[in-house]
């Protein structure tokens, strides 16, 4: 599986982009636009594929480069972002009862997102605020 190390590593980063851009057009779409597709199937098993393939990536590569969640720091702080990430990004979209709580929830879903990519960019827990 090593040899194969750069393309896992593509689709990784690939799928990263595609489910935050994913994210990021159905929260606008819904919460400014109030546009009603955002939340039709289509789109849904889109991002549950998406994240899928991102989830397969990650285990992959976490196996090919033998660091893990709760031995290595960064992946630790990356794993329970996720779940925050996943969290907010629940109640952006369909859960938060007002128009202005879910994009308070997008704010920040989209803020954790960052987060996250500065913690995998860095291999640091403190991601971005390690560059000060």
């Amino acid at each position: 599986m090593e040899a194969f190390y750069l393309e896992i590593r593509t689709v990784h980063i690939a799928a990263v982009c595609f489910s935050g851009l994913l994210f990021l057009v159905r929260a606008i779409a819904g919460n400014i636009f109030r546009a009603e597709w955002t939340m039709a199937a289509p789109l849904r098993y889109l991002s549950y594929t998406i994240d899928s393939v991102l989830l397969t990536a990650a285990l992959m590569l976490m196996t090919i480069v033998h660091q893990f969640p709760f031995v290595d720091a960064w992946l630790t702080a990356k794993v329970l972002l996720l779940v925050a990430y996943i969290v907010l990004g629940s109640y952006a979209l369909k859960r938060a009862k007002t128009r202005t709580a879910r994009l308070v929830y997008t704010g920040a879903a989209v803020a954790v997102f960052v987060f996250i990519v500065s913690i995998a960019r860095t291999h640091n827990p403190l991601g971005l605020f390690s560059l000060l």
